[in-house]
């Protein structure tokens, strides 16, 4: 009679609970976009996915994949897909460009994370001068991140280089290991395959940049914002728990990494040490990273836009203020 007592206490307390009253509830439709990008990001989908955690906050999350993030762009712009999970340079190029009224909610990375892979008879920046390069999309932020960090070397991208337009990373890999073209950005993830094939080499690690750059994150038009909130703080919140996750539980890290073919136990542990410095605990959009993305942009107007009038931090700071975030990782008095 006690356990029958415990068990039917157990399962009102987690009814009451706020991830049972919404579990019991319909779910509620969200229809996301997202472009591959960071491997981290990937994983992170992983993991929302298997464990439910959509679901444990009442939502049914459709994800829906582009092969660059200027396509992704171009659906949100068309009203296809409501949010999306993707590079903030882009998200931020079409707002600068009007086109939109995005904001960025989340900033998940807030650095350059990729690494300058190039074939090996390239042997410093200089010698890139005159040769193709790979990058997803013209005005993407694989091709805005290239030029910027051309340029930091002193070398004119439209003068002095040839930018080729190749897709994501595995194609841009595809074209580097075939010769196609001499050097691409690539995700840190994906560096051991290619540099394993003996076919190139390592000219830059672009995380060393002693910057702030908001690299990946979740975008949503103003109007959402305003008359979907509560779906979106769920949202917000399922998100949140999937990073404590990814940064508390290295084997259901391990166990994504595997999904995505990543089977050696030491380039596991690697891309895992390297992403936990990556993924933030608390990812709201902050100015620094902004202003770095808006003065990387080619468009004429990005000169004249303020950080604060593409982002929203409100949401994520409710949801701080209230304790989540410290529940999640136990810190709660």
């Amino acid at each position: 009679m006690k356990r029958v007592f415990a068990l039917c206490l157990g399962l009102f307390l987690w009814m009451a609970s706020p991830s049972g009253l919404m579990a019991q509830a319909p779910l509620n439709n969200v229809m996301l976009g997202h472009s591959g990008g960071a491997g981290s990001l990937n994983i992170l989908r992983r993991i929302t996915e298997r464990d439910k955690i959509w679901e444990k906050y009442g939502l049914n999350v459709k994800s829906v994949y582009f092969n660059s993030g200027t396509v992704l762009i171009q659906a949100m712009a068309g009203g296809n897909i409501v949010g999306s999970e993707s590079e903030v340079p882009g998200m931020v190029n079409l707002a600068v460009a009007g086109v939109s009224d995005l904001k960025i909610v989340t900033v998940t990375i807030n650095r350059i994370e990729h690494v300058f892979v190039v074939r090996k008879n390239i042997a410093k920046p200089e010698d890139l001068k005159g040769k193709r390069l790979a990058v997803s999309r013209i005005g993407s932020a694989s091709d805005t991140i290239t030029r910027m960090v051309l340029r930091s070397w002193r070398i004119d991208p439209d003068k002095e280089t040839i930018l080729l337009q190749s897709g994501n990373t595995p194609t841009r890999m595809t074209a580097l290991a075939a010769g196609h073209v001499d050097g691409a950005l690539v995700s840190p993830e994906s560096v051991h395959k290619i540099v394993a094939s003996g076919c190139c080499r390592i000219l830059a690690d672009l995380a060393d940049l002693p910057m702030d750059y908001a690299r990946y994150g979740y975008a949503f038009p103003a109007s959402y914002i305003k008359t979907q909130r509560e779906t979106l703080r769920r949202l917000l919140m399922a998100y949140l728990e999937s990073i404590s996750v990814f940064r508390t539980r290295p084997k259901a890290v391990y166990s994504a990494l595997e999904e995505e073919d990543i089977k050696d136990p030491v380039v596991q542990k690697d891309v895992y040490e390297r992403a936990l410095k990556s993924v933030r605990e608390f990812p709201v959009p902050e100015p620094n990273g902004i202003q770095s993305v808006l003065d990387s942009l080619p468009h004429p107007n990005a000169r004249n836009v303020k950080p604060a009038s593409v982002m929203d931090q409100s949401i994520l700071e409710e949801i701080k203020k209230s304790g989540f975030i410290d529940k999640l990782y136990g810190r709660a008095g």
